[in-house]
């Protein structure tokens, strides 16, 4: 018998590698790549990939077609199923939302991101938006909240009343707003967010392994304590300092800059 569900035959979420670059690609485009339990797991696993894999030093994720993300897929939910990861719940929603890994993300939204789209993309370490994208939380329109990160994240990301205006109304931003709250980092020209990612993707790439990580964790870290003369807050900086400057690609990088070339990063 034919199968009558084209989708079945097609992986949720893809990788491909791009040197040091991870691309991952939602994969659900004719449902707008809403997110069910098989691409919780396929995200999910595709980072945790990237994460042991010391030839990939950056991930970017996009979504198929002509949207970035549609959110949670209601229909699924409506019909009592599960959108989390089989197995690994603690990744969160789409695989991404609480699972954490030390190398940089970057969210290439090439179309609109509602709901859990706008998640996803707060959960990114940097975002590079299409010109044409839109952002926006409209939970509140259908009875829930967005208690993916929606509510926690974005007041840490935007000014709080912009927060609250995205919550409680439920009402979209182009890509040229968010970006000028903070929410993107680069507008990229129509059909180019992809490629404008993986620009930035690259020129991250050109870090040191450890030291990228030791960054990020850092700068993540750094909102758990209420003042930057915390002592706590230096202590967990020496740590890092300690561990990276005793690496071989602290030496690397060095001797590259007194040599005046371009230093081979070994990430140990």
């Amino acid at each position: 018998m034919m199968d009558r569900n084209p989708e079945a035959a097609e992986p949720a979420a893809l990788l491909e590698r791009r040197g040091a670059v991870a691309l991952i690609t939602l994969n659900r485009p004719r449902v707008l790549n809403a997110v069910n339990a098989a691409l919780s797991a396929a995200v999910g696993e595709a980072l945790e990939e990237v994460a042991a894999d010391p030839g990939l030093r950056v991930a970017v994720i996009t979504g198929a077609g002509r949207a970035f993300c549609a959110g949670m897929d209601l229909k699924e939910v409506a019909a009592g199923g599960s959108v989390m990861a089989p197995g690994h719940e603690d990744w969160g929603f789409a695989g991404l939302v609480n699972h954490f890994i030390a190398k940089p993300v970057i969210g290439a939204v090439n179309g609109f991101a509602l709901g859990g789209g706008t998640e996803i993309a707060l959960a990114c370490d940097l975002v590079v938006a299409d010109e044409n994208a839109h952002f926006g939380l409209p939970e509140v329109r259908r009875g829930l909240f967005a208690a993916a990160g929606g509510v926690l994240r974005l007041p840490r990301q935007v000014p709080k009343k912009i927060a609250l205006e995205m919550a409680l109304t439920g009402q979209p931003l182009d890509a040229a707003t968010a970006a000028r709250w903070g929410l993107v980092n680069r507008v990229a020209p129509a059909g180019t967010a992809v490629e404008v990612a993986l620009e930035l993707a690259g020129t991250v790439s050109e870090g040191a392994p450890l030291a990228l990580q030791a960054s990020k964790r850092l700068i993540h870290r750094s909102e758990d304590f209420g003042s930057d003369w915390e002592p706590a807050m230096w202590d967990e900086s020496e740590r890092e300092w300690q561990a990276v400057f005793a690496s071989e690609d602290a030496q690397e990088g060095s001797r590259a800059f007194a040599e005046k070339r371009a230093p081979v990063w070994r990430g140990i």
